[in-house]
């Protein structure tokens, strides 16, 4: 076992130490995009300011012989785009492919400056995010970095669910978790082929009504991805990072999408990506607090004073616990309203 005072030690000489706090900036839409599609790098000027991070993807959606294009558009993106304030991140293969030795080698040596996220995916347990972090600090001495690169793991295994807390805890540099709910589906054995969302055969239905077994009975689909995204936000609270709901593949169906963008919201989350230009919007109107909220929280945190005690404001009791939830959602406010003028106004900042 490792001596705790050595957690937050370099992993390689030369190496920058590792952060004690993990940075909170907007991250709403995780915005992902082909590297090896000129079309698209061309696009991203364009899109970078519209979006909270942008992610040069190498993983699952890239074909086997795009890979080595794919890396190679990473190289040239990190090198050529400006981001502004917007979060630059890169997806690499899974831990066990041909690629991923040469992924992470050129995200840190080629564009590490540039770059502040590294996503891995099918992280099955704390093993894989040590074999990372020490071979990123590697390489980070070998480029001579001033900061670490962050580590942010996807969930996509029953395995990796079943360990999430030490996924969570393994390095000082876990950024965040996202749920994979597609591989997570195909690994647990699910009978479903939606990338993520409900489906209509998971439901509890009304009791027959007057016995009538045959009669008219409501239906009210349930949430398939309930319990994993609680337990990623517990283990991601527990240990001071950040949880992302996933991908919805349904790209026409908005509704659904922002539905559950929005049930991962309520339960913790921070983030969603976005797959498609038509999920960002989406993403950040369901990731920004309701100005309604936000104009509650305010009321509720100037009413309470010191915060001590109990007050009935508007027919309902507010107390101690109250003014917690209302920081969260004030703070969260005034985080977004720094960048975006339109939110401050709305938000009365």
């Amino acid at each position: 076992m490792r001596n705790p005072k050595d957690f937050f030690r370099p992993l390689a000489v030369g190496a920058p130490a590792p952060l004690r706090e993990i940075p909170v900036k907007p991250s709403r839409m995780i915005h992902f995009f082909p590297p090896h599609l000129e079309k698209v790098v061309a696009k991203l000027p364009e899109i970078a300011p519209t979006v909270d991070v942008l992610l040069a993807n190498l993983e699952d959606a890239i074909p086997a012989d795009a890979k080595d294009a794919a890396r190679a558009g990473l190289v040239q993106v990190g090198r050529t785009v400006d981001f502004g304030s917007t979060q630059f991140w890169t997806r690499i293969n899974s831990l066990d492919s041909p690629w991923v030795l040469d992924d992470i080698s050129a995200a840190v040596l080629e564009v590490g400056d540039k770059l502040d996220v590294i996503m891995v995916p099918k992280v099955e347990g704390p093993e894989d995010i040590h074999y990372v972090d020490r071979l990123l600090a590697q390489l980070e001495a070998k480029a001579g970095l001033d900061r670490p690169i962050l580590v942010h793991a996807i969930l996509e295994t029953a395995r990796g669910v079943a360990n999430v807390e030490e996924i969570c805890a393994a390095s000082p540099r876990m950024q965040g978790l996202s749920l994979g709910p597609a591989d997570l589906a195909a690994n647990r054995r699910m009978k479903t082929t939606r990338v993520g969302g409900g489906h209509p055969g998971y439901l509890v239905r009304q009791d027959p009504v007057d016995g009538d077994i045959e009669g008219a009975r409501t239906i009210y689909q349930q949430d398939l991805w309930h319990y994993t995204i609680a337990r990623m936000v517990d283990a991601c609270a527990a240990n001071g990072i950040l949880p992302y709901y996933g991908p919805f593949g349904d790209i026409k169906d908005v509704v659904a999408c922002e539905d559950q963008f929005r049930n991962a919201f309520l339960l913790g989350c921070v983030g969603a990506w976005s797959l498609h230009p038509v999920q960002i919007a989406i993403a950040k109107r369901v990731f920004s607090p309701d100005p309604a909220d936000v104009e509650h929280a305010k009321r509720v945190i100037e009413a309470m004073g010191d915060g001590t005690g109990a007050i009935i404001l508007d027919g309902k009791m507010e107390d101690d616990a109250s003014v917690k939830q209302c920081k969260v959602m004030v703070e969260l406010a005034e985080a977004l309203a720094a960048d975006d003028p339109e939110l401050a106004a709305a938000y009365g900042f």
